[in-house]
């Protein structure tokens, strides 16, 4: 949306002494021949709804219900909503072709004006699809009023959002996953050979290779491609002409409409079809995982850029000071993206609260929708845009890495796992044996396995050998975890081709 017509949707949520549009189905206030009403205050203006009313909410209450300065957003997305609708009323001969035709070329107009930022109305309006429909018949007259024939704003508002969504998640969420697991694999094709220790607890627990540690990621990612995909297919159901709840009388032709905004169905229960948001709720909770997983390698990132650790350096694009310590580069924008987790999960919080107690079929708060979704899909675009660029700018510190993977006693389990194998030694008795030996190093103040000779290892058990200690080596130890999904060079190697060819089947989708 353009800035000027940003700034001018700012105004539906209502001066001081000025009326918005009331909501209701039908034609936009003041243009299609409804009933006036007098406003509190004095100032008479028609509502789709007022034939019924004698007087009209005050100021207060319409800045209250108005959800323009939210819904506005959805402009493209009502303007090809109403595009579709109108050629499917000329050809179901509901109006002239001729009307049709007067109908689409004005709201593209209105299209054009938007997108060049001159449309500019001098009037109120309480959402988006009074405010297009009030330009509509301020220029088409009667005409304009026409085009609501047929539908309501409970299925128009439906339709508006599944498009949207469905724009959403293909142009942005699914690309930038796609990118994002790019970067992973890059980084870990770049760094197969890099040794760190794996944790469990925050605790050194057994070393592997940074691209196995990588990989985990790109699977996190994987799996959130296929539920964004999945929301994005849950969106693809058209409910434009099941009108307020019952469906209409006139003979529309609700397959076209869908054909044309590019649905690849139609709801089957007119009911259900205004009423439900399921659709959003499972964008929602896609948005909620994958955030979580963008603030699991932000915490990473964040552990691993300390002094601490050392593990990686941040570009300096990715990282800010501090305004009294001129030595600190603080992982800001890592821990922002950690931080913005919990805004995602009250998006989806907040919707399943308002879903959880309506009954059939359009509620008003129903209109509380698109603060979270809106909300929430910008904060993972925006996200997963800042992971894009800060894993792909940076810098691993690999000899810390392996340095750190030799401390911390990472080998026991591989010991044990050696009594096991070449001497027979029961797993459980072969971990005590390996508890006893770590205890040994701690108060011999040894740092790690490897600075115990063979002798001290044999007092423990005699199966000990010399290819024991090669054990203690981590890329030894490392190379004898081959099985399908390890940590050995060759079976992460394997997970890197096949995840290599998921993202390009994934990629394929799109």
């Amino acid at each position: 949306m353009t800035e000027e017509f940003a700034r001018s949707d700012a105004t539906g949520t209502g001066a001081p002494g000025q009326q918005a549009a009331p909501s209701g189905g039908g034609a936009a206030g003041g243009a299609a021949g409804a009933a006036s009403g007098a406003a509190p205050g004095g100032a008479a203006h028609k509502t789709a709804w007022s034939g019924r009313f004698e007087a009209l909410p005050s100021a207060e209450v319409e800045r209250f219900g108005a959800s323009l300065p939210v819904d506005k957003r959805l402009w493209r997305e009502d303007i090809d909503g109403s595009i579709a609708h109108a050629r499917m009323l000329g050809h179901a001969g509901i109006i002239t072709p001729e009307e049709s035709d007067r109908l689409i070329a004005e709201l593209e107009a209105i299209r054009a004006r938007i997108e060049a930022g001159t449309f500019k109305p001098d009037y109120l309006a309480e959402d988006i699809h009074m405010l297009i429909e009030a330009e509509l018949t301020a220029r088409l007259g009667d005409l304009g009023g026409r085009l609501h024939t047929g539908r309501s704003r409970n299925d128009q508002v439906a339709t508006d959002l599944r498009l949207h969504l469905k724009r959403r998640l293909t142009d942005e969420h699914l690309p930038l996953l796609l990118d994002l697991r790019e970067v992973l694999i890059e980084a870990a094709r770049t760094h197969q050979k890099v040794i760190i220790p794996g944790y469990t607890h925050l605790q050194r627990a057994q070393p592997i290779l940074l691209a196995h540690y990588l990989g985990a990621y790109v699977q996190m990612f994987a799996r959130d491609f296929t539920r964004f995909l999945a929301a994005r297919t849950a969106a693809d159901v058209s409910p434009l002409g099941s009108a307020a709840l019952a469906g209409t009388s006139y003979a529309i032709d609700r397959a076209m409409t869908a054909e044309e905004l590019g649905f690849s169905a139609v709801t089957i229960n007119a009911l259900d079809a205004v009423s439900d948001r399921d659709f959003v709720l499972d964008a929602l909770y896609a948005c909620s995982v994958c955030q979580m997983h963008l603030s699991r390698i932000c915490e990473e990132l964040v552990l691993w850029s300390s002094t601490e650790f050392g593990f990686v350096t941040l570009d300096d694009s990715y990282a800010t000071g501090s305004s009294i310590m001129p030595q600190k580069k603080n992982p800001d924008f890592a821990e922002l993206v950690r931080g913005k987790s919990g805004r995602v999960y009250g998006d989806l919080m907040a919707l399943l609260t308002v879903m959880k107690g309506l009954p059939l079929s359009y509620d008003k708060d129903m209109q509380e929708d698109k603060e979270p979704i809106f909300d929430a899909l910008d904060t993972v675009a925006d996200s997963l845009r800042i992971l894009v660029g800060m894993l792909g700018t940076a810098h691993f510190h690999t000899s810390r890495m392996r340095s750190a993977a030799t401390r911390g006693f990472a080998a026991a389990t591989d010991l044990a796992d050696f009594l096991v194998q070449r001497a027979g030694v029961p797993f459980r008795q072969a971990h005590e044996i390996m508890g006893n030996i770590v205890l040994y190093a701690v108060k011999q103040n040894r740092l790690s396995l490897e600075q115990l000779s063979l002798d001290e290892l044999r007092a423990f058990h005699p199966a000990f050998t010399q290819e024991a200690l090669e054990l203690l080596n981590p890329r030894t130890n490392i190379a004898h975890k081959t099985s399908a999904g390890a940590t050995a060079p060759v079976a992460v190697a394997a997970q890197l081709q096949a995840s290599a060819a998921q993202l390009e089947a994934d990629r394929a989708l799109l």
